[in-house]
């Protein structure tokens, strides 16, 4: 089963979702909140998880140095409400749950971006 580390800023809402629909999904929020970014890379490569994040930067820095080995999804839905950013996450992972893997994947209300990780990690 595959794994997915939320960070701190991800609403309940969408983690929530996730878990509704079978997902494993470890919540920084609830878990360990207040680890640095460093705890919360080391603990999604120890779990080979899916980084699910909203810091725009943060995604991008994972992504560009390898820091996360299984993926990054940042999710850019500014401007919606809980329930309906929870169901494009949810409706996210059902669909390209596969591709999202070794990805760095960007989820705005209009589209899914998804880029291959280049490098081999």
């Amino acid at each position: 089963m595959r794994s997915i580390v939320a960070d701190e800023g991800v609403e309940a809402a969408i983690v929530e979702r996730l878990r509704e629909q079978g997902e494993d999904v470890w919540y920084v929020a609830e878990m360990a909140p207040s680890i640095s970014d460093e705890e919360v890379f080391a603990l999604t490569n120890e779990r080979g998880a899916l980084l699910l994040t909203a810091d725009k930067d943060f995604g991008a820095i994972v992504f560009q140095q390898g820091l996360v080995t299984s993926g990054v999804v940042l999710i850019r839905l500014h401007g919606l409400d809980a329930d309906q950013k929870a169901e494009l996450v949810a409706a996210l992972f059902r669909v390209h749950a596969d591709e999202l893997v070794h990805a760095f994947t960007v989820l705005t209300p209009d589209r899914v971006r998804i880029r291959p990780q280049r490098h081999g990690h």
